[in-house]
């Protein structure tokens, strides 16, 4: 728990930096395209396009999740997918690609993934102000479930600060664990309830179960839970305890490694 504490107080007292460095980021990474920016948000809702038109249009021909239109629930679900996913895979790669740079400045290694997962919010808010509008459209109006939105970004930041950590850590150390990740998130994207609801029937319960133990599940169902107005958090004890447990658990051994190794990081790249 002591490398946990050092692991949050450092993020903390460095957090002019990472929102710094994160905005940095942000202009570096476009300014050679000529759209810039724009492709930061152009690139999800093209995608969002394809999925609604192969899965809402093609596979479900136009028919409601739970009474919502598909486009809506689908849209609120893989807002916070699309954030998870690719602050996972930056953040996999943070220490990786910049541990040559923290040698020569006076800020700690553990910043790097805070700084990736940081810089992909400015599309998870455009994202999320997008899905507002189509679920507007849809017929999806404010109540007092929204509130529980606070909660479930808490949930989501906490998840991609604990994998983030651990990943970023595992991929200095084992060269091969960048890729795995890679087909680990595709193959999640499909387990985590962001295309299609497979809490129903047609999927035998004991697998279901399984299913709803997934970390990103839990962040893409509470999201709909709250901006549908659905559930809330607390009537779901069980998933609440497995997924912070889950957060606990990632932290607690990727803090530990992470603090094993720092002083070899350079070397072992």
């Amino acid at each position: 728990m002591k490398e946990v504490y050092t692991l949050i107080k450092e993020q903390f007292e460095n957090i002019g930096i990472v929102f710094r460095i994160s905005q940095y980021e942000d202009k570096a990474e476009y300014q050679s395209h000529y759209l810039g920016l724009v492709w930061e948000y152009l690139y999800p809702l093209i995608q969002i396009g394809i999925y609604w038109l192969v899965f809402g249009i093609g596979l479900k021909h136009g028919n409601s999740t739970h009474g919502i239109d598909y486009l809506p629930w689908m849209v609120i679900g893989i807002t916070p997918w699309f954030f998870m996913n690719r602050a996972s895979l930056d953040a996999s790669k943070s220490i990786y690609q910049r541990v040559g740079m923290v040698s020569k400045m006076k800020f700690p290694v553990s910043i790097l993934p805070t700084i990736k997962i940081v810089s992909n919010l400015s599309s998870f808010w455009t994202m999320l102000v997008f899905s507002i509008l189509v679920g507007f459209l849809y017929g999806v109006h404010p109540s007092i479930y929204w509130l529980q939105a606070i909660y479930y970004f808490i949930c989501m930041i906490a998840w991609m600060l604990a994998f983030g950590i651990f990943n970023s850590t595992i991929s200095v150390l084992v060269r091969d664990w960048r890729i795995l990740l890679q087909s680990l998130m595709r193959m999640l994207f499909y387990m985590s309830g962001v295309l299609f609801n497979f809490e129903t029937n047609s999927f035998p319960a004991p697998f279901v179960h399984i299913l709803q133990l997934n970390p990103f599940f839990y962040v893409v169902s509470g999201f709909r839970d709250s901006m549908l107005g659905t559930a809330w958090f607390w009537q779901k004890p069980t998933l609440n305890i497995v997924f912070w447990g889950m957060v606990l658990f990632f932290l607690l051994v990727g803090s530990h490694l992470h603090y094993k190794f720092r002083s070899r990081f350079v070397d072992l790249i």
